[in-house]
């Protein structure tokens, strides 16, 4: 995806809303894990929320060109 976002007179690079959807995504996903126990079983708690907010980013910037180019 080339281009910019245009928000209300405002150009954002297509990464910036993908960066905050992987973040609510991950907000979530931490959730889910610090309910389920699995923080527990971590070594590293910080560097595997980095980790997973890097797949999440990159599952979404893999994912977003299917969404949104098949609308054509």
């Amino acid at each position: 995806m080339t281009g910019a976002l245009d928000f209300f007179g405002l150009y954002l690079p297509w990464l910036m809303p993908l960066a905050g959807a992987a973040l609510l995504a991950l907000a979530l996903v931490r959730r889910l894990l610090a309910w389920a126990g699995a923080y527990r079983w971590i070594w590293h708690p910080a560097l595997f929320d980095m980790a997973m907010y890097v797949l999440l980013l990159w599952t979404l910037s893999a994912v977003s060109p299917m969404i949104f180019l098949s609308r054509t």
